[in-house]
């Protein structure tokens, strides 16, 4: 079992309008834990940093500062290239995450012979066979190519294909969100199983409450680069404290208030910050931008 921490992650960007050079700081200190068998929602409207966690978390992206630690089942921290073995991303594009010229086979025997996890070709393509049969695919799409697929089927793949180096943490950004609506909730429960299978650790990237809520032990709310609201999530979800979290809630559809008008909170800029503080529900307190316990911000409800 693979546990991955987070730590004061930083990341900023060089922005260049003419003369001037200014930096865009897209994700500001966040800390999070993965542990197996658990599932972490990161939520926020597009813009709020979600993805560039991922792509450091992932080493895509190199982080300003802070730390992201994978630690092995022996307890030592996981380094170099056995690091992508412990850690691997699920994309949100189906269409452009798989190479249309190479066939569902190659894109399951590489990572495995890359990755040591098959003796030799005859025995990758018998191990890419029982991963398809994992994500519920026949294994006799192995000979198509990706555009011979449908998208959720992509998708599926591109979930063996992050099983194939023996991944233990799963890193899924917005992995339903280019799906139609009938296969979400499929490929969501193969995600689940297969967390409940291998002891997975699940950061769930994601704009869409519901699924948050459906798919998730704990939930994340991020703005502007930051987490502003964290906790049990039914916690965050039902009964949010933060106010850009309640208004992300009161935007949610709700199929039960249909035909009523429905109050939402005020969107002013100044209000949704709150004073720069975040709610942190298993600690039951507000902190400011150090960590540090405050005073609930002015004008915020409580409860």
């Amino acid at each position: 079992m693979t546990t991955l921490e987070v730590r004061d992650l930083v990341k900023d960007f060089p922005h260049r309008s003419g003369l001037r050079r200014t930096t865009l700081r897209a994700v500001d200190r966040v800390s999070f834990t993965l542990v197996p068998g658990r599932t972490v929602a990161l939520v926020g409207a597009s813009g709020s940093g979600k993805s560039t966690v991922a792509r450091m978390i992932a080493r895509l992206e190199r982080p300003t500062a802070g730390t992201v630690t994978a630690t092995g089942p022996d307890g030592r921290p996981v380094s170099g290239r056995a690091y992508r073995d412990h850690v691997q991303m699920v994309f949100q594009d189906p269409f452009a995450s798989l190479n249309p010229f190479h066939t569902v086979e190659h894109h399951l025997v590489r990572p495995l012979l890359l990755h040591g996890r098959a003796a030799g070709r005859a025995d990758a393509r018998g191990a890419a066979a029982r991963l398809l049969e994992r994500v519920n695919l026949p294994p006799d799409l192995a000979g198509r190519r990706p555009h011979e697929l449908s998208g959720g089927q992509r998708q599926r793949v591109a979930i063996a294909r992050a099983l194939a180096p023996g991944a233990r943490v799963v890193v899924a950004d917005e992995p339903v969100s280019m799906l139609d609506v009938s296969i979400r909730l499929g490929v969501l429960n193969l995600l689940a199983r297969l967390q409940r299978e291998d002891g997975l650790a699940v950061l769930y990237i994601t704009h869409d409450l519901a699924t948050a809520r459906h798919f998730s032990d704990d939930v994340l709310v991020m703005r502007g680069g930051r987490v502003v609201e964290r906790g049990p999530a039914d916690d965050v979800i039902l009964s949010p404290r933060h106010p850009y979290t309640r208004l992300l809630a009161a935007a949610a559809p709700d199929p039960e208030a249909r035909g009523r008008p429905r109050a939402a909170p005020a969107a002013d800029g100044g209000a949704l910050d709150a004073g720069g503080l975040s709610y942190d529900h298993r600690a039951g307190r507000w902190t400011g931008p150090d960590g540090t316990p405050a005073p609930a911000p002015a004008g915020v409800p409580d409860g």
